[in-house]
Protein backbone atom coordinates (compact mmCIF):
# COMPACT_ATOMS: atom_id res chain seq x y z
CA UNK A 1 0.00 0.00 0.00
CA UNK A 2 1.12 3.66 -1.04
CA UNK A 3 2.03 6.13 1.50
CA UNK A 4 -1.48 7.89 2.98
CA UNK A 5 -1.44 11.64 2.31
CA UNK A 6 -3.40 12.21 5.42
CA UNK A 7 -2.43 12.07 8.78
CA UNK A 8 -4.60 12.72 11.90
CA UNK A 9 -4.04 15.29 14.21
CA UNK A 10 -4.37 14.57 17.93
CA UNK A 11 -5.76 17.51 19.93
CA UNK A 12 -6.02 16.47 23.72
CA UNK A 13 -6.07 12.44 22.75
CA UNK A 14 -4.39 10.44 20.17
CA UNK A 15 -6.52 10.03 16.94
CA UNK A 16 -6.53 6.99 14.86
CA UNK A 17 -7.49 6.85 11.08
CA UNK A 18 -9.02 2.93 10.26
CA UNK A 19 -10.34 1.34 7.00
CA UNK A 20 -13.36 -0.37 8.68
CA UNK A 21 -13.65 -4.26 7.01
CA UNK A 22 -15.74 -4.83 4.42
CA UNK A 23 -19.30 -5.60 5.32
CA UNK A 24 -20.62 -9.03 4.57
CA UNK A 25 -22.84 -9.27 1.59
CA UNK A 26 -23.77 -12.83 1.84
CA UNK A 27 -24.70 -15.33 4.88
CA UNK A 28 -22.39 -18.48 5.26
CA UNK A 29 -25.33 -20.23 3.95
CA UNK A 30 -25.48 -17.83 0.92
CA UNK A 31 -28.34 -15.86 1.55
CA UNK A 32 -27.85 -11.84 0.37
CA UNK A 33 -28.12 -9.68 3.10
CA UNK A 34 -29.99 -6.91 2.01
CA UNK A 35 -28.67 -3.08 2.53
CA UNK A 36 -31.05 -2.60 5.60
CA UNK A 37 -30.10 -5.25 7.62
CA UNK A 38 -26.46 -5.29 7.39
CA UNK A 39 -24.81 -4.51 10.53
CA UNK A 40 -21.58 -2.02 11.01
CA UNK A 41 -18.63 -3.59 11.02
CA UNK A 42 -17.07 -3.12 14.37
CA UNK A 43 -13.32 -3.94 12.85
CA UNK A 44 -10.53 -2.70 10.67
CA UNK A 45 -7.22 -2.22 9.88
CA UNK A 46 -5.12 1.14 11.30
CA UNK A 47 -4.19 3.02 8.61
CA UNK A 48 -2.97 6.38 10.48
CA UNK A 49 -1.79 7.35 14.10
CA UNK A 50 -1.67 10.93 14.95
CA UNK A 51 2.01 11.36 16.56
CA UNK A 52 1.64 14.78 18.34
CA UNK A 53 1.36 14.52 21.39
CA UNK A 54 4.33 15.13 23.60
CA UNK A 55 3.35 13.29 26.56
CA UNK A 56 1.21 10.61 25.40
CA UNK A 57 2.84 7.44 22.99
CA UNK A 58 0.22 5.59 21.03
CA UNK A 59 -0.94 2.54 21.84
CA UNK A 60 -1.69 1.23 18.21
CA UNK A 61 0.52 1.32 15.41
CA UNK A 62 -0.30 1.08 11.34
CA UNK A 63 -1.29 -2.15 10.45
CA UNK A 64 -2.96 -3.20 13.67
CA UNK A 65 -6.72 -4.63 13.13
CA UNK A 66 -8.74 -3.15 15.73
CA UNK A 67 -12.03 -3.40 17.44
CA UNK A 68 -14.17 -0.33 17.99
CA UNK A 69 -18.04 0.23 19.04
CA UNK A 70 -20.51 0.17 16.18
CA UNK A 71 -20.95 3.66 16.37
CA UNK A 72 -17.69 4.28 17.01
CA UNK A 73 -14.95 7.08 14.86
CA UNK A 74 -16.53 9.64 12.31
CA UNK A 75 -17.04 8.55 8.71
CA UNK A 76 -14.80 9.75 6.39
CA UNK A 77 -14.20 9.47 3.02
CA UNK A 78 -10.48 10.04 0.96
CA UNK A 79 -9.95 9.55 -2.35
CA UNK A 80 -12.20 7.01 -2.94
CA UNK A 81 -11.76 4.84 0.11
CA UNK A 82 -13.92 5.29 3.37
CA UNK A 83 -12.28 5.52 6.57
CA UNK A 84 -13.23 5.92 10.02
CA UNK A 85 -11.49 8.75 12.13
CA UNK A 86 -11.61 8.59 15.88
CA UNK A 87 -10.11 8.52 19.33
CA UNK A 88 -7.36 6.14 20.25
CA UNK A 89 -9.52 5.72 23.59
CA UNK A 90 -12.81 4.87 21.70
CA UNK A 91 -10.36 1.61 20.21
CA UNK A 92 -11.73 -1.54 22.73
CA UNK A 93 -8.97 -3.67 21.85
CA UNK A 94 -6.37 -4.88 18.92
CA UNK A 95 -6.49 -8.36 17.57
CA UNK A 96 -3.24 -10.81 17.33
CA UNK A 97 -3.23 -12.44 14.61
Amino acid sequence: MSELKIRPIAGTDNRVLVEPNKVEEKTASGIIIPDSAKEKPQQGKVVAVSDDLKDVQPTVKIGDIVMYGKYGGTELTFEGVDYLMMKESDIYAVIKL
